[in-house]
């Protein structure tokens, strides 16, 4: 299949200032969002995630203020403007597939495809493109959880919607499942140049496909920015200033408390790094820190081209700090770098050691600190594992 692009608005942002109050909750929410590439939305359960998609869809009524998108207003309660929902051209795919079950795949593809006037998509290149050719004739009750949510993809874009909606569509998945979703979601992203808003609750499954991250936490915008740089900021939560607070500005830090998503998520470094060698002999792959250092994980083995880039994360706890350069270890992998920055958790410290061109956190006892004296510009090494360096979108040798 081509590359066929059916945004016509990819540069475009999506300014929302809405606000909308049931029991016990209210959402009051001011920003402006990038209409391209993945936007992931993350925060708890009863954070405001799927409210803020049914209020972009028009499924949210009782919503008041304004949302413009691509120039175009799609709500302003003070003027009367109300879009409807089947004039939004907005698709959503929810956590259930909420397929026709009496129609087959590609019934219920056709059925999508009749409702989009002047279709540029074809139905075959559809189904080429999200991996459904062999189910096309199944009914949809002889598919499994993934196959459906695949189906429920594949009907979404034959809408040919100016923004795709997902909603926890992989919750209810196994790991293996949700890792061929998430590959098919960024090739169609990438092919058919649709802008995606993505809900999860699993920070794993948006910092693999995510370019901006949108942090929710009762009814309120706590961050929003590149994922890599909202998850390291993660990691340290700081108060806002008053000024970033009010503008959501996306260079401000995270205005949450330490516990605030504890358990929720952890405390990591956040990679994109180009695959530079396979080693299948050790059941090894290199990534490429910089040019003069690398890192290795487990064999990556459904891609394997060189230069293609990887996202990966290691958590804290998983990354150790030593005086010396190591020798003679197990660990295969290692840098040096230098501690810039420090921060006490009650009985343990969290350390940004900048090594490499790139911010590496560790978590390590407040004894181990304190017995290797460390301090700001300390020159340190870091070491951890090759399975420490975790992939969940592309299958290891694991």
């Amino acid at each position: 299949m081509s590359s066929v692009s059916i945004n016509s608005a990819a540069k475009a942002t999506i300014d929302i200032d809405v606000a909308i109050a049931f029991d016990g909750f209210h959402l009051s929410l001011q920003q402006q969002l990038p209409a391209q590439a993945i936007t992931g939305i993350f925060g708890h359960s009863g954070s405001g995630k799927s409210t803020l998609l049914r209020i972009l869809t028009g499924l949210e009524k009782r919503a008041q203020g304004q949302i413009n998108f691509a120039e175009q207003c799609l709500l302003n309660t003070r003027n009367k403007v109300f879009i409807k929902p089947e004039q939004r051209n907005i698709a959503i795919v929810f956590q259930d597939s909420r397929l026709f079950p009496h129609l087959s795949v590609i019934e219920n593809l056709a059925f999508a495809a009749k409702r989009c006037k002047n279709s540029a998509l074809k139905i075959e290149d559809i189904v080429e493109l999200t991996d459904l050719t062999a189910l096309a004739d199944k009914g949809i009750n002889q598919l499994s959880g993934g196959e459906k949510q695949r189906v429920a993809l594949a009907r979404a874009i034959l809408a040919e919607p100016k923004l795709l909606l997902l909603d926890e569509p992989l919750s209810a998945l196994d790991n293996h499942n949700k890792a061929l979703l998430l590959s098919l979601l960024t090739k169609v992203q990438q092919q058919l140049n649709i802008p995606i808003f993505y809900v999860s609750h699993s920070m794993a499954e948006l910092q693999q496909v995510a370019d901006h991250l949108l942090v929710l936490e009762q009814g309120k915008v706590v961050d929003f920015g590149n994922i890599h740089q909202v998850i390291h900021r993660l990691n340290y939560p700081t108060p806002l200033s008053k000024p970033e607070q009010e503008n959501g500005q996306e260079s401000g830090q995270s205005n949450l408390q330490p516990a605030t998503f504890s358990g929720l998520t952890q405390q990591q470094t956040s990679l994109a790094l180009q695959i530079k060698a396979h080693h299948p002999e050790y059941g090894l792959t290199s990534l490429a820190v910089n040019h003069n250092s690398h890192i290795y994980l487990p064999l990556l083995t459904n891609k394997t081209k060189l230069g293609s880039e990887v996202r990966c994360f290691i958590l804290a706890n998983d990354i150790s700090i030593t005086l010396t350069e190591p020798s003679n270890s197990s660990i295969v992998n290692h840098l040096s770098g230098k501690v810039s920055e420090i921060q006490q958790q009650q009985h343990s410290v969290l350390l940004t050691i900048s090594c490499a061109e790139h911010d590496f956190y560790t978590r390590i006892t407040a004894l181990s600190f304190q017995q290797l004296q460390l301090k700001i510009n300390a020159p340190v090494y870091i070491q951890f594992k090759a399975s420490a360096v975790k992939t969940f979108n592309y299958s290891t040798g694991e």
